[in-house]
């Protein structure tokens, strides 16, 4: 019986590319008791690779988290396996704006303490209490008026490429880290603002909802399905669209394209653009915004210092990937000094 992947990345590259079909990209969570985690993901993996199932999934006592892509043509009898459970019988299913091929490789089912990384003691407070749901168009109006707060409950790097227009988007690398800067910044208005959350697809606003209601905070509103959701609605409602930029989004992808508007910049060159890439040399692989002009020059490289490793034999690499693992500031996308900003004389001198 398989429980765990056997092909590689590669291989499962080749057999996507040989095949015609069509892939649909979604997105689930759903808090609930799991009393054991380990049994209900081995029985998920089994149903789940039968449908050729690919995505990152992480269960834990508190829930299940899941970000996935499945043939087009499997799609009902998967949705059909989802409701036969309980426990996620008519669970919010986002499904992207965007589908690609390639936006998993692997089917990766892994059991973890939480299913979102928080640091909170859930027992310190009820999880079960949390903000009203509203939907794009309540949104909208909310946003509209005067004592209500928009706030981003994702990461810099996030809401670097894309956020709701007037939004609050605090300067952390973690979701913990939103959580103490909000409070401590809207520490005042526990009572007369509207503390209005928004996320990718909904999950950190569940925990961050219940959390500000249990510091005091007494109007506390979050937007249902997301970021990813709110585009749909927009679309399908012809609403007006309040997100400018892009929706960061944690697959091959990147992102997905909700406006024109490019706000961010190549942190190499400075010039506009939006979409991540990941440091070639594979001891660092940091993930930040590198333009097409810097993606060339620097080969894909964050670093002259990584440029020129990827330079090096292949087994010289390898020797020193085993020396050095990749840099703890990996998922801070920008905000490193290890980053190089583009030096065209050195590029120059250093061209082989």
């Amino acid at each position: 019986m398989q429980l765990y992947n056997k092909l590689s990345s590669n291989e499962r590259s080749s057999i996507l590319d040989s095949s015609n079909q069509k892939r649909i990209t979604l997105s689930f969570y759903k808090y609930a008791k799991i009393n054991d985690p380990k049994r209900f993901r081995d029985e998920l993996f089994i149903f789940w690779d039968s449908v050729d199932a690919l995505g990152r999934i992480y269960i834990a006592k508190e829930g299940i988290n899941a970000q996935l892509s499945l043939p087009k043509v499997n799609l009902k009898i998967f949705i059909e396996h989802i409701n036969s459970m309980s426990f996620l019988k008519n669970v919010k299913i986002n499904i992207a704006l965007k589908h690609e091929t390639k936006s998993f490789l692997k089917l990766k089912i892994k059991v973890r303490d939480k299913i979102v990384s928080d640091g909170l003691n859930d027992d310190s407070f009820d999880v079960t209490k949390k903000g009203i749901h509203l939907n794009a168009e309540k949104f909208n109006n909310l946003m509209k008026e005067e004592n209500t707060i928009v706030l981003d409950m994702r990461n810099h790097y996030e809401s670097e490429i894309g956020h709701f227009k007037n939004a609050i988007c605090p300067d952390v690398d973690t979701f913990r880290d939103s959580l103490e800067v909000i409070e401590q910044m809207l520490k005042d208005h526990k009572e007369d603002k509207n503390l209005l959350m928004y996320c990718t697809g909904g999950i950190r606003c569940e925990k961050a909802s219940a959390y500000f209601k249990h510091k005091g905070f007494k109007k506390v509103f979050q937007l249902e399905g997301g970021i990813i959701e709110y585009v749909r609605q927009v679309k399908n409602k012809q609403l007006e669209n309040n997100f400018i930029g892009k929706n960061f989004v944690f697959d091959n992808r990147r992102a997905e394209k909700v406006s024109d508007e490019i706000i961010a910049k190549c942190h190499q060159c400075g010039e506009p653009f939006d979409i991540h890439t990941n440091c070639a040399n594979d001891a660092c692989h940091l993930l930040f915004i590198q333009c097409n002009d810097c993606k060339i020059k620097m080969k894909n490289c964050c670093s002259y210092d990584c440029f020129e490793i990827t330079q090096m034999p292949h087994k010289v690499q390898k020797k020193l990937r085993k020396v050095k693992k990749n840099i703890d500031d990996i998922f801070k996308k920008g905000r490193t000094d290890k980053i190089t900003r583009f030096d065209r004389k050195k590029m120059k001198k250093n061209a082989i």
